[in-house]
């Protein structure tokens, strides 16, 4: 009898989690719900997306907080990135700069010390020369860097990245879309980077859920 006791007071105990855990944050509060989003995905993981950009001071503020999120982040999270350039002109040649990079298979290992050179050893890039010499840096032909940069596929990437920025609805950096569906950012209500990051594995693990039982989250 008291086994059965204990056992329902477990399953209570849980229930009553759970349904806490369902409300820790929400939606126009905690994070916005993105208008046009794009259709359900049939796999189970979740995409989240970083946009920012090198020249954004709050981003290299952001990055430790991003490396320590990643190596506790759930294995069903697939994170990528998007540099914007809200119409500046040295902001696009830094996210230009990075889709070169990704495209040649170089972002991730370049990412934090690019993040380094601008903001702790106080470097400017502001030709692409200068940046090509950088990620020569890294293994890649400076000559096969350039080209990419250039190359009509960068513009394709450029276009859309710029276009998911709108669709997003991103005004500032850094700000992080949990499945093309929710935006998080710092607010009133989301005051801190390890508060953004918490909203993100909660919306991720619903996402998660719904993904596994077959559901759309909502």
């Amino acid at each position: 009898m008291l086994h059965k006791m204990i056992f329902a007071l477990g399953l209570l105990l849980g229930s009553q989690l759970a349904v806490a855990q369902e409300g820790k944050y929400q939606e126009g509060v905690h994070y916005t719900r993105i208008d046009q989003a794009a259709g359900e995905s049939v796999s189970d993981q979740v995409e989240v997306t970083e946009v920012f950009s090198y020249a954004c001071s709050h981003c290299n503020t952001f990055e430790p907080y991003m490396q320590n999120w990643k190596k506790s982040k759930p294995d069903y999270i697939k994170l990528n990135r998007l540099p914007v350039a809200f119409g500046r002109r040295a902001w696009e040649l830094m996210a230009r700069g990075y889709m070169a990079a990704e495209m040649m298979g170089v972002a991730e290992q370049s990412h934090v010390p690019m993040m380094d050179a601008i903001w702790k050893e106080r470097k400017q890039f502001r030709s692409l020369d200068q940046l090509a010499d950088f990620y020569a840096g890294f293994g890649v032909d400076k000559d096969a860097y350039i080209a990419h940069f250039k190359s009509f596929a960068a513009d394709s990437q450029m276009r859309k990245g710029q276009r998911d920025v709108q669709l997003f609805g991103v005004k500032g950096t850094p700000t992080m879309v949990v499945n093309r569906k929710y935006r998080i950012e710092n607010n009133k209500n989301v005051t801190s980077f390890d508060a953004m990051l918490d909203v993100v594995n909660y919306l991720a693990a619903m996402e998660h859920a719904a993904a596994s039982a077959g559901t759309t989250a909502d």
